[in-house]
């Protein structure tokens, strides 16, 4: 099986999180992909496999030299994002794309179109993996456990390539934040890791957003419209004169860069009581624990306005910045740059705007830079994934793991 059919395999299993199931896996059906998963690595013959009662797969290709060699590790997430369904995907293959509309669903006119997706472009003369226009893709992740399995078996099958002991990492709920909560960084016994679950081909990241939630909830009061004056407080209402204190400016759809946002993902209630769901995000941490505050500055001006308590701000981190983590141990990226040399890849050293689960990882003492994984406009119906980029992931693992050792 060479990595495009394994990954047109991967893709049929439906792997979606669910943020608010409260279980590990968030959803049952990603089990079923992990026990796929490990059926496939016992037949090549992998040891040490894991399969734990969360969902979090654990593997090993054994050193093939005597030499004292780090023992390193590769991981990608098995689940992909609850934004759109990855249920009955359904892949096509366009060879040799030569810079024209794409034709996703003919019946409902959806189209991946470089006017609006520019990136593809550069991907002329390639053969791009794209969607039927009805569910997204999941080479976010699936792309990178391709590359990492193919990679594996392309050093047993070039014994000649001396390499260390290599552990690979295959967990749940990336997409919900979670990849990282469970993962037993202690078993999986490694001086350093990598994530296989960048974007564009040469990304290198080791910088990422810090982030938090913030759920605001508005208490109205509900009173007979026709006689509400002076007693009413509508919440929806109120939710709005909240979300018009935030500056237009620092959204997802405004920023770029080292810049960061607040961004409003959700709002749901009614006049007796409205909840309004944000991220925040900034890679400074200086900056990223003032946002925090203004959030809770602009819900204690409405308070005061109302003269009581209507609005609760509620605050959870997520992740942090990774890069504190890893400037001690800068040389793990001078191997992994060298090693997208080698492979015939430019490096992309760029900030990450979000988090991958490398970033929780680094803090729980396993440092872990994100590489890329080569799929783009991920979590939708216009995702795609060349395979030449995924070949060549699959090389940079390769050259990582000769590199280390030499």
């Amino acid at each position: 099986m060479n990595i495009v059919e394994r990954f047109l395999k991967y893709v049929s299993f439906d792997t979606q999180s669910d943020e608010n199931s409260g279980v590990t896996p968030s959803t049952p059906k990603q089990m079923v992909f992990a026990r796929y998963l490990k059926e496939e690595l016992e037949g090549l013959g992998l040891e040490e496999i894991e399969l734990d009662e969360n969902g979090y797969l654990y593997a090993t290709l054994p050193a093939n030299t005597d030499k004292e060699v780090p023992v390193i590790g590769f991981i990608a997430h098995m689940d992909t994002s609850p934004d759109m369904s990855g249920e009955n995907v359904t892949p096509r293959i366009v060879h040799r794309y030569n810079g024209d509309n794409i034709m996703l669903c003919e019946e409902e006119n959806i189209v991946l179109s470089p006017a609006q997706f520019p990136e593809l472009l550069d991907h002329q003369g390639e053969d791009l993996i794209v969607t039927n226009g009805k569910t997204l893709l999941g080479a976010d992740d699936k792309a990178g456990i391709a590359e990492i399995v193919s990679a594996i078996v392309y050093l047993q099958e070039h014994p000649e390539i001396k390499h260390g002991k290599i552990r690979i990492g295959f967990n749940p709920d990336e997409e919900i934040g979670l990849g990282a909560h469970k993962f037993d960084v202690e078993k999986f016994g490694c001086q350093w890791a990598y994530t296989m679950d960048g974007g564009e081909v040469g990304e290198l990241e080791f910088e990422n957003f810090n982030a938090a939630s913030a759920k605001v909830v508005i208490k109205g009061r509900n009173v007979h419209p026709g006689y509400a004056k002076n007693k009413m407080i509508n919440a929806i209402r109120v939710a709005n004169e909240f979300m018009s204190q935030l500056p237009g400016e620092e959204t997802p759809e405004h920023t770029e860069g080292y810049e960061g946002f607040y961004h409003v993902v959700g709002i749901e209630g009614g006049v007796e009581q409205t909840i309004v769901s944000y991220i925040i995000r900034d890679h400074d941490r200086a900056k990223f624990e003032a946002r925090k505050e203004c959030m809770k500055a602009w819900g204690d001006t409405i308070n005061q306005k109302y003269g009581e308590d209507i609005v609760t701000v509620e605050l959870k981190d997520q992740y942090y910045n990774m890069r504190m983590q890893i400037e001690p141990v800068m040389h793990i990226i001078d191997i992994a740059f060298k090693a997208m040399e080698e492979a015939g890849v430019t490096p992309k050293v760029k900030a990450i705007r979000g988090g991958t689960d490398g970033a929780q990882l680094s803090f729980k003492g396993l440092p872990c830079p994100n590489i890329f994984a080569g799929g783009l406009n991920f979590h939708g119906r216009y995702e795609f994934v060349p395979i030449q980029s995924m070949e060549k992931a699959m090389m940079v693992v390769v050259k990582i793991a000769e590199l280390t050792a030499r």
